[in-house]
């Protein structure tokens, strides 16, 4: 089994994650940059985590992903949906773990639409009597 990967894509809001776990030490590099020094943030680090933690994961893989469009929140949580269909194809047992902490269910909330007449989706504008 030289050379073995598994391959899942990721999405929440407007950013895509393409997820590559190989064999390893379990390093993450994402955009070719460690993920310390891609998230400032230790939620987002943790989050990004979330799956590999909670099968047990740690140390198995090195994961690479190529993650565009969005904001750091929504990159977060489309690494985090990449990973756990990545997870998957490698060991299709995590799937009932993954499945219960909701990691592969894809995060369907997105941003509303601004309407006429409206200064944004909702935001009406400011009323005055007179």
């Amino acid at each position: 089994m030289a050379n073995v990967q598994f391959y899942g894509t990721g999405r929440r809001k407007h950013a895509v994650a393409r997820v590559r776990l190989v064999p390893g030490e379990g390093k993450v590099v994402i955009n070719k940059r460690d993920m310390d020094e891609y998230f400032d943030y230790e939620t987002l680090k943790r989050d990004v985590m979330q799956p590999i933690v909670m099968t047990g994961t740690e140390g198995k893989y090195d994961i690479f992903v190529k993650v565009e469009g969005g904001g750091f929140t929504g990159q977060a949580g489309a690494i985090r949906h990449g990973i756990s269909r990545a997870l998957i194809k490698a060991d299709e047992e995590l799937r009932g773990t993954l499945k219960k902490a909701g990691f592969l269910t894809r995060d369907s909330r997105m941003k509303e639409r601004k309407k006429y007449g409206l200064k944004a989706a909702r935001r009406a504008p400011q009323f005055s009597k007179r």
